[in-house]
């Protein structure tokens, strides 16, 4: 059926790669901007990988999507980036076997700089932006610093996955349908030192820590299992978890646009107005409702003193994160 919606030009990078494999269909599907919003969509790699993107959009071509209006397959970053509603930055340098997270860090901090200021000039003016590739909080963080024209709270990170897979866990503990499982917390990094928070989630309208009553499991399986899954999915399938992280990606871009449900909270990375005793200025993931396409940290959770403690863990973490790639810029 014909709509009056306007089309949204969403750009994917990485997009020759598995996660943009994983992600580029359900967006033309309608599963981050809904059943009724028309998509114009992006796709960005690099030069080495335009013959597999090409092949790439010939598929999503033979798929004749209804929502699709246009498709644009492209090595050029500015192109790439002209009229981008929703960016989502699955591109990175990955982490190679024996290399430092230094020299990881100045490939990336060198991309993510790059494509602020192409984003800035070319895209949308209030452009949401999404990144997932790693180190996401502090390649968020560059890009946020690099595009000082683009509003601050829309450079956001990826949690969404961890939040999933902590609601993931909890509901294959319990039996309870994940669909009923809620409020689960993601604090801080998207890095092993993340802390998946229960104290405040339910299952099937019960406190999880009541349900599960098992406090060694939760303060301790379950938290190595969601901050270590990514690592278990390569153990697993020798590929890292591309269906789930796209699918994340969905997720956290559809509730920031059109609303988290009443009552319920999902974890975002953003940059921190210095809440909950962590400090301003850092992207860190915490608990946030959306609506009106803008989201809002959940205030006043009581804050024991066990999570204080991972909160802050991770915190300095990422602190570390930001003064390194503060040293790689100053260097450049």
């Amino acid at each position: 059926s014909d709509t009056m919606v306007a089309p949204v030009t969403v750009m994917i990078t990485g997009a020759a790669g598995q996660i943009g494999y994983a992600l580029a269909p359900q967006v033309c599907r309608g599963a981050m901007l809904g059943p009724d919003t028309p998509i114009i969509l992006h796709l960005l790699d690099i030069a080495p990988a335009e013959t597999a993107l090409k092949g790439v959009a010939m598929e999503l071509v033979d798929a004749a999507y209804p929502l699709v209006k246009k498709i644009v397959a492209t090595v050029d970053l500015e192109e790439a980036c002209k009229g981008v509603d929703v960016a989502v930055m699955v591109g990175g340098f990955p982490r190679g076997p024996g290399m430092e997270r230094k020299d990881v860090m100045a490939k990336n901090v060198a991309i993510y700089k790059g494509q602020a200021s192409a984003l800035q000039e070319h895209a949308s003016p209030d452009v949401k932006v999404v990144v997932v590739a790693n180190p996401a909080n502090t390649n968020a963080l560059i890009l946020s610093n690099y595009a000082p024209n683009i509003p601050k709270e829309n450079v956001t990170c990826l949690t969404r996955l961890d939040h999933n897979r902590a609601l993931g866990q909890v509901s294959q503990r319990t039996g309870v349908p994940v669909s009923d499982v809620k409020n689960c917390i993601i604090w801080g990094n998207h890095s092993s030192t993340q802390y998946p928070d229960v104290n405040h989630a339910t299952a099937g309208d019960k406190p999880v820590r009541e349900l599960v009553n098992d406090d060694a499991y939760l303060n301790g399986e379950f938290v190595t299992t969601v901050q270590q899954r990514g690592a278990a999915i390569i153990a697993a399938r020798k590929f890292s978890s591309a269906l789930s992280a796209a699918s994340s990606v969905c997720d956290h871009v559809r509730d920031w646009v059109h609303g988290t449900p009443d009552g319920t909270w999902t974890s975002m990375g953003v940059i921190s107005p210095g809440i909950y005793g962590i400090e301003a200025g850092l992207m860190y993931s915490f608990p946030v409702t959306c609506a009106g396409g803008k989201w809002s940290i959940v205030p006043d959770l009581a804050i024991d003193d066990r999570s204080r403690t991972l909160m802050d863990a991770t915190a300095a973490e990422l602190k570390e994160e930001k003064t390194m790639a503060e040293e790689l810029i100053a260097a450049m």
